[in-house]
């Protein structure tokens, strides 16, 4: 199982900044000690290119990112301060994507982003802490390159993936389905393909219901070659951004659905680790490597 990590490019944040970065270099450290994987299993991606990047994003976007010409205001909703290493670090994001995507769909199995999950990415801006929407453009590169025709995108972040809605609007080869918090930001919703809005407080077993449900509809109607699969940590009871109630073990359910259900279709997996704010880091970072532990033992 192939691993694509990014925690070595370092994004500055300013002191008491809220967006836990250090989660990706815990999760690296978290999986190597877990002895389940060893250092041959993590790769350095490369940056996605302007040529990859255009197919999801509008070039004048990417040129104000790359050339830190982005206004305030645009500065302001992702929520980063502009950098070199803000945009390396996109870049080698959006690139980890495309990476775990080849690597899924060359071993019939599964890989992952230990980053990514960049929804609130727009065409033409980026929002919610994203800058670049990794699973819109790897989407498109794995059409571009002739190695997938028709893609599910299954987010099971707490956030609607609005960026990734707005993006792929419109595409019949690209099925977008949301899991998420109803009264959770986005405050104003983009229409994915399939939407599920959840309550506050949504337990496991109701949760577990609404995913079973979206995942038949979902691979019903998108009939995928590959799936990129957002496994947020934040519909855990103790995230502070969150609103959802659900238990590890309810974490853990959840992705041994989609995982089975990509298995049983016959259908390769790349995994994006997208959010997680919980009040512990490392209780984040756990549930982000049960996903990936989990993984490799579905698949072996």
């Amino acid at each position: 199982m192939d691993l694509f990590y990014t925690d070595v490019f370092v994004l500055p944040l300013p002191p008491g900044h809220r967006f836990p970065m250090e989660k990706y270099a815990r999760l690296r450290a978290e999986l190597l000690a877990s002895r389940e994987f060893s250092e041959n299993d993590f790769h350095l991606p490369h940056a996605a290119s302007d040529e990859e990047l255009a197919r999801a994003h509008d070039p004048d976007y990417i040129r104000q990112v790359c050339c830190g010409q982005l206004p305030e205001r645009a500065q302001k909703a992702i929520g980063f301060p502009w950098s070199p290493g803000m945009v390396e670090r996109s870049r080698r994001s959006a690139g980890a994507t495309i990476c775990a995507c080849r690597s899924a769909l060359r071993s019939g199995a599964v890989s992952a982003n230990l980053a990514g999950g960049t929804h609130h990415a727009f065409r033409d801006r980026g929002e919610g802490f994203c800058v670049f929407n990794d699973a819109a453009v790897a989407a498109r590169a794995m059409q571009a390159e002739g190695r997938a025709e028709r893609v599910l995108i299954v987010d099971c972040d707490v956030h609607q993936g609005n960026g990734t809605a707005s993006i792929l609007a419109g595409d019949d080869r690209v099925f977008t389905f949301s899991i998420h918090g109803a009264r959770n930001f986005p405050f104003t919703k983009e229409a994915s393909d399939l939407d599920i809005e959840l309550p506050d407080g949504c337990t496991d077993d109701a949760y577990r219901t609404r995913l079973a449900e979206g995942l038949d509809t979902a691979f019903d109607l998108a009939r995928p070659d590959l799936v990129i699969y957002l496994a947020g940590a934040d519909p855990y009871h103790d995230d502070r951004l969150g609103r959802l109630a659900l238990s590890f073990a309810g974490l853990a359910e959840r992705d041994r659905l989609v995982f089975t259900r990509c298995q049983a279709n016959g259908t390769p997996v790349a995994v994006a680790m997208a959010g997680g704010y919980a009040r512990q880091i490392v209780d984040t970072v756990a549930i982000h490597a049960s996903t990936l532990r989990l993984a490799r033992r579905i698949w072996g």
